[in-house]
């Protein structure tokens, strides 16, 4: 008895030998494999995200309710649509504005609210916004509002339809969420590659990663490798903005 339990103390201390051996092999062959790693990617930045009423804190402010500093007509002269509350108003007649600072690749956030329902299909609620001044994401009152699917909220403008109608109804606080990547040129100025855009609509997915057409109708400028600002339309209706900023992609 006295052997044979010598002989499994022996062998359970040769097992353990063997596993902790092992363990000491594994780490430090891993060891390498973990400090190249670390070596070939750099630390993200870190930010603070915003809040529903605010930006992250590495976001380029458009409006943040306090004025129009950041706008201009269309013509350069100084922005006059309206501020109620912690909203700008369009002053229908007035002509569209565009933002002072301009971007390639973006985040963009906007939230809007159309007025009350007068009228239907294109004459409800609408506008638009213009990203680099090119390329439209239509905002219309498409809540229990027919019109032709490419020109509803959240399609863009004449090339593509959402996905889905996820429109809340006048007066709603409604929010985008837009990435956008803008198309490559090579050295002489000729296109290589289309513009992509996604859209989210209150939260929704209504672009998934679309290739740009071009640029849509009522645009500031054809494309070019040139940045360009966020527009807002004027289409006549007292459409309601606020919380717009973008980040830089590039």
């Amino acid at each position: 008895m006295n052997s044979g339990r010598t002989r499994l103390i022996g062998r359970r201390q040769t097992l353990s030998a063997v596993v902790f051996s092992t363990t000491i092999i594994a780490t430090v062959a891993a060891l390498p494999l973990r400090a190249a790693v670390e070596r070939r990617f750099a630390a993200p930045p870190v930010i603070t995200p915003g809040t529903h009423s605010s930006a992250p804190s590495d976001a380029i402010v458009l409006f943040d309710g306090s004025n129009l500093d950041a706008w201009t007509y269309t013509d350069g002269r100084a922005a006059q649509w309206t501020i109620d509350g912690d909203a700008m108003v369009v002053k229908p007649g007035s002509g569209s504005i565009m933002s002072k600072p301009k971007f390639n690749s973006a985040q963009v956030h906007l939230e809007f609210a159309t007025p009350p329902a007068h009228g239907e299909g294109q004459e409800r609620g609408n506008s638009g916004m213009y990203i680099q001044g090119r390329y439209e994401v239509q905002i219309l009152d498409s809540f229990e509002n027919e019109t032709y699917p490419d020109g509803q909220c959240s399609a863009i403008y004449g090339q593509y339809p959402p996905l889905v109608n996820a429109s809340r109804g006048p007066g709603q606080w409604q929010t985008y969420d837009v990435i956008f990547h803008a198309p490559k040129f090579d050295e002489n100025g000729k296109k290589t590659a289309p513009g992509t855009i996604t859209v989210f609509h209150n939260g929704v997915l209504t672009q998934d990663h679309v290739e740009l057409q071009g640029v849509t109708g009522g645009n500031l400028s054809e494309e070019s490798p040139e940045p360009g600002p966020l527009m807002l339309q004027d289409h006549g209706n007292t459409m309601r903005f606020r919380n717009i900023w973008f980040r830089t992609l590039d």
